[in-house]
């Protein structure tokens, strides 16, 4: 059974198995918790893609098992991929389970075989999680603005989505605390303006956001340094520019391909629209970028992405750290 791509499904009876896929890991990984929170009391038991490949049997025997008191619990599988193919199998041939489970496959294509198992099966719900439009990201974050109780004002979402830069999982900490700091639940609604969001300092300068992947990808860390520091003003997220600045990469790295095959940059840059002030520059960096290099800068800003979706403080940090290194390496 097909979900909505990167919607929040409702949990269902008859449903035992919630599958989140697609690229944009971070969006499947807050859909899944936001799920699972709709089970507050739950047990949650958590097993992986290597347990599974170990002990497939055991998925199906976690959803049938009530808690120590009688309850439903909650079964979060993940990361997986097609090694959890036999698992998801055996768990949807099951006679009898009670607990729904939520997977998370990062890493695997539309076409994998646990995506299809999921799509085929009437027990099974796979929702597709990519990296959103921005009219799809500002449609989220209105349905997330009405989950928490909030009345926005015309405008409010598209700055929390923009301010987000359309992940969906910093979206909704955005969310999260303008709702908080307004006291905000279904059972209290509250209008929600752009001068609560402001207080909360949720937006992040384009002009600044833009200025500081310029430093990275030029290769200026002397210039890096203060842009990062006003961009971290107020306790932002990193992920919004670490997701820019991939933007940036893959963009560069399909330019740099086209090239190397021969075809004309002036043609490589109309195909991309590059704006005509901005030729000069970005031909500068196909010179200075080499696919190697953007495929081992891709790896780490990733990684520092992830990071810092996991460590707070600690994850922003590394993410800093990790763009001065890569613009010195530029440099170099």
């Amino acid at each position: 059974m097909k979900g909505a791509n990167g919607q929040l499904p409702k949990l269902r009876p008859d449903i035992r198995l919630y599958l989140f896929h697609g690229a944009d890991e971070a969006g499947a990984a807050d859909l899944a918790r936001r799920l699972g929170a709709t089970l507050a009391d739950a047990e949650r038991v958590d097993v992986d893609g290597a347990m599974l490949k170990k002990e497939p049997g055991r998925l199906a025997d976690e959803a049938a098992s009530l808690s120590l008191f009688g309850d439903v619990r909650l079964i979060r599988a993940a990361p997986i991929g097609e090694e959890s193919l036999e698992a998801l199998t055996l768990l949807l041939a099951a006679d009898r389970t009670g607990s729904p489970v939520i997977a998370i496959a990062p890493s695997i294509k539309a076409s994998a075989k646990v995506v299809k198992l999921a799509l085929d099966h009437p027990r099974a719900m796979a929702v597709a999680c990519y990296a959103p439009s921005a009219a799809e990201a500002e449609k989220a974050a209105m349905a997330m603005l009405a989950e928490a109780g909030l009345r926005p004002a015309p405008g409010l979402a598209r700055r929390i989505a923009e301010a987000g830069g359309g992940d969906r999982a910093l979206i909704a900490q955005e969310v999260d605390k303008l709702a908080l700091y307004l006291d905000a639940a279904p059972e209290r609604p509250h209008d929600a303006g752009i001068a609560d969001l402001d207080a909360i300092g949720a937006d992040l300068g384009e002009a600044e956001l833009a200025e500081a992947i310029d430093a990275m990808v030029e290769g200026k860390p002397a210039e890096l340094g203060p842009r990062l520091t006003r961009l971290d003003e107020g306790g932002a997220s990193p992920v919004p520019w670490l997701r820019a600045l991939q933007r940036r990469l893959v963009t560069l790295g399909d330019m740099r391909s086209a090239v190397d095959r021969g075809e004309p940059v002036d043609a490589v840059l109309k195909r991309h629209r590059i704006f005509f002030r901005e030729e000069q520059r970005t031909m500068r960096d196909l010179r200075r970028w080499s696919p190697d290099m953007i495929a081992i800068a891709l790896a780490r800003v990733r990684e520092a992405e992830l990071g810092a979706m996991s460590s707070g403080t600690a994850g922003a940090v590394r993410a800093e750290q990790a763009a001065v290194t890569l613009a010195r390496r530029v440099a170099r």
